[in-house]
């Protein structure tokens, strides 16, 4: 007789499901986007000596999130994920709340990157949640979905961190996290079942932790797909934290920087509404290798085009083109390079989940992180940064299984 522990998990409605998992990543991305109009005011009271430096307010969360996700995903994996996001929304409450108290840039970085390490919880065990309860295409197709919701709150982030930023300065943002972090929570704990039954569930032990980094490691396929996530997610890291720079300074659109941006991030949603519509025939694998060449072909016209002279709004509506396809082209390959990672390791999703994330994001801050203390007043930074990113990505999958 089966034990009922082990049965298999109860499913929120599809739709409810989809919704939940977007505002639980939008969360993440708006920790990330609502920062973009606060930088100059940061910059000003926290480091008006060198005010590159008030891009680290990014970095530093975004290396947070990445150390969390190795640890996030093996105590879903061991004590259940619903848990887990317990833990992960308590962290990231706490150090958004101290972050309002930061008398310094030292003091701010330190509770962005703790911040970060919380803000795992939501991202990995959302990940692993979708892999207890679908796998392969299907699951592409439903990442697809909530990546697709997902975006509109990047996309309105700016604007709304503006609001919060009118209200009460800087510090307001801060606040608008607590809010956002706080509703997440909520939903998930009063909504969404535990996927993982107990007779699933990994003891949290070293020797455990170690053979399933092994076995996640050893998988020459998810090796190559982080690699390819990695030079994905560093690229369009290293455009965003310039953006609100190029955006304000380069091309003088800083009074309406929100709404750019908002156009931006829209527009870019149609990859992974192209994407949900067509990876079920053409393929993760294609679709992704695909993306890859796009920006390939984008870059090097957009490298072109700097080197032409162009000004006023013609120099703006290149770049503002060029910029939709580098985030186009996170809709089309993520959802599918995370599935491909994820798609054979069901037994330790958590832990699979955990290691391809945390070394993608780091991997992502440690090329993002130069490139954007490297402005120099233009896009050309980023754009060789994309260039080369996009070069290794589209041929390092011509080396994965068909």
């Amino acid at each position: 007789m089966s034990d009922p522990a082990d049965s298999a998990p109860r499913r929120l409605p599809q739709g409810e499901l989809i919704a939940m998992l977007a505002f639980l990543f939008a969360t993440v991305a708006f920790s990330i986007d609502a920062m973009l109009p606060a930088l100059p005011e940061l910059a000003a009271h926290l480091t008006p000596q060198d005010v590159n430096r008030a891009q680290l307010i990014l970095t530093a969360f975004v290396a947070g999130m990445g150390l969390g996700t190795l640890f996030a995903g093996p105590v879903s994996d061991a004590i259940g994920r619903r848990p887990a996001m317990a833990i992960g929304f308590s962290i990231y409450l706490a150090a958004a709340a101290a972050a309002i108290f930061a008398l310094s840039l030292e003091l701010l970085l330190a509770a962005r990157f703790v911040q970060g390490l919380g803000a795992a919880g939501p991202r990995i065990v959302g990940t692993a949640l979708v892999r207890d309860l679908y796998q392969g295409r299907e699951m592409a197709r439903i990442t697809s979905f909530v990546m697709m919701v997902f975006m509109i709150v990047p996309a309105l982030a700016p604007s709304i961190g503006q609001l919060f930023i009118w209200a009460a300065g800087w510090q307001g943002v801060f606040a608008g996290f607590l809010i956002f972090g706080a509703i997440g929570w909520a939903w998930f704990w009063t909504r969404q079942p535990e996927t993982l039954p107990p007779g699933r569930r990994r003891p949290l032990q070293l020797a455990t932790l170690w053979a399933g980094i092994r076995e996640v490691l050893s998988d020459r396929e998810i090796v190559l797909a982080t690699i390819v996530m990695t030079l994905g997610f560093g690229q369009m890291f290293a455009l965003l934290s310039s953006a609100q720079q190029l955006f304000g300074e380069t091309y003088g659109k800083a009074a309406h920087f929100p709404l750019w941006f908002a156009a931006l991030a829209l527009l870019s949603a149609s990859g992974t509404v192209l994407n949900a519509r067509l990876v079920m025939s053409v393929g993760m694998r294609r679709m992704a290798r695909g993306a890859y060449l796009m920006q390939i072909v984008a870059a090097a016209l957009f490298l072109v085009s700097l080197q032409m002279g162009l000004t006023g709004n013609v120099a703006f509506g290149v770049f503002f083109a060029w910029a939709v396809s580098v985030f186009t082209m996170a809709g089309l390959t993520f959802g599918n390079l995370n599935a491909l990672a994820m798609q054979r390791k069901g037994h330790i999703a958590g832990m699979t989940a955990s290691v391809v994330s945390a070394l993608s994001t780091l991997g992502a801050v440690m090329i993002a992180a130069p490139v954007g203390l490297a402005f120099d007043g233009t896009a050309q930074p980023a754009a060789i940064a994309a260039l080369v990113c996009s070069i290794a990505a589209w041929t390092l999958m011509g080396l994965m299984r068909r």
